[in-house]
């Protein structure tokens, strides 16, 4: 009994600003959501007329975002599985300093990754510089930057490190024994990876996957900066909320988004589970 309330004591700090901060805030905008606005000013109010709103005039958009950011995510969580499976199994003594590499990459700050790939891939960029240099163009390539791509790219310098954690952590799990005894009972390197490394991560798959998506699906601050004219659902989101003054409206977006990124995030968790060794 004194063992449990001295944990709960301990766990009390983090447990209200857990519910302050998210569970709170989240519940109010949900309220909101049903509300509406006359004059620019909130009225407690109960109609799905935002969701009506929303769903009429962010269909695309959100379709578009879901998309982008569905790529990111598959492709981040292949690319960190990739690293995380070398650093484990293939790196030897300097697999500790490729994670450190990794992990290291965190402490560089968001907006400076940002800036560092308008840098390379603007028009004046250091990719066509070198390019021009080279006599390869005549003209900077336009299509590098400010487009889907761009964003893509930059999304996933971000997130990688973000995905290799979990999934190492997985494969942490698989002991060197077991990959010996695969080996030596003849199987290949795909049955190895098929039928031992693949279902031991599938927390750590659908984690990255999950983080990768979610941090995806709502930033705005990447398509602002490398995106150009693109429109995705956060930007939208951000100025229902600023320079629209509609709170409801930019609360109903936020939980219908938040809604269809559930699904797609239980979809594929659903299909990372449903893989059997082969």
């Amino acid at each position: 009994m004194r063992e449990g309330r001295g944990t709960a004591i301990q766990l009390a700090p983090a447990a209200v600003i857990f519910f302050g901060l998210f569970v709170a805030s989240s519940v109010f905008y949900f309220i909101v959501s049903f509300w509406s606005v006359k004059l620019y000013k909130l009225r407690p109010d109960f109609t799905f007329a935002n969701y009506a709103k929303a769903f009429e005039q962010q269909w695309s958009v959100l379709l578009f975002t879901l998309e982008l950011a569905l790529a990111v995510g598959a492709i981040t969580t292949v690319l960190g599985f990739v690293f995380a499976y070398i650093v484990r199994f293939k790196a030897g003594r300097y697999g500790p300093t490729l994670l450190f590499v990794a992990i290291i990459t965190l402490f560089g700050g968001y907006l400076m990754k940002i800036y560092a790939w308008k840098t390379i891939l603007g028009n004046e960029g250091v990719l066509n510089t070198a390019l021009e240099s080279l006599r390869l163009i005549d003209a900077p390539l336009t299509f590098l930057f400010y487009n889907p791509g761009s964003v893509i790219v930059t999304l996933i310098h971000f997130l990688l490190p973000l995905a290799v954690l979990p999934i190492y952590s997985s494969m942490r799990g698989i002991t060197d024994i077991e990959m010996e005894s695969a080996r030596d009972l003849g199987a290949s390197a795909w049955r190895t990876l098929s039928d031992i490394v693949i279902p031991r991560c599938h927390t750590g798959l659908i984690a990255a996957f999950a983080l990768c998506f979610l941090v995806s699906v709502g930033d705005y601050v990447t398509p602002a900066f490398v995106g150009g004219t693109i429109s995705m659902i956060g930007s939208n989101i951000q100025d229902m909320f600023g320079r629209a003054l509609n709170p409801p409206l930019g609360a109903a977006t936020s939980f219908i988004m938040l809604f269809a990124s559930f699904l797609i995030v239980l979809a594929v968790s659903a299909l990372i589970k449903s893989w059997r060794p082969r």
